[in-house]
């Protein structure tokens, strides 16, 4: 009896364990480590990064770090003002573990909502990096 439900917990575990791994499709291909929206690059580091900036900023940069990249490829920075897009930077990928940024010339009268799309060569939005320009 005691043997019969030790398989029985054992079986449920495996089961719940089998549930919660995540499938094999979710963990290859690009992934972005890091993207944000900042005022420099400088040594392939972000620098200035935020979500608000005044008006006068003249220049913004999308920084972004890619892993798990199989083959090398291209991505795309689309920067939208709102949502008009007013620009699209294709950026070589070369390596599994990638950093790579596009910039902007921001004019002094950008204000509102603005955020860069990270877009896969295939079309797909890896991820979007919001902000606002005061």
């Amino acid at each position: 009896m005691r043997e019969a439900w030790f398989a029985s917990v054992l079986v449920c575990a495996v089961s719940v364990s089998a549930e919660v791994t995540p499938p094999a499709e979710q963990a290859s291909g690009p992934r972005v480590e890091q993207a944000v929206v900042c005022t420099g690059v400088v040594d392939r580091t972000p620098h200035g990064a935020g979500d608000t900036f005044d008006a006068d900023v003249g220049r913004l940069y999308c920084f972004t770090k890619l892993i798990g990249i199989q083959n090398e490829t291209t991505i795309s920075h689309v920067w939208y003002r709102g949502e008009q897009k007013v620009h699209a930077q294709p950026l070589a990928v070369r390596a599994p573990a990638w950093r790579t940024w596009s910039n902007k010339g921001i004019p002094s009268n950008g204000q509102g909502a603005w955020h860069v799309d990270v877009v896969t060569a295939e079309g797909t939005v890896l991820t979007t990096a919001a902000f606002t320009i005061r």
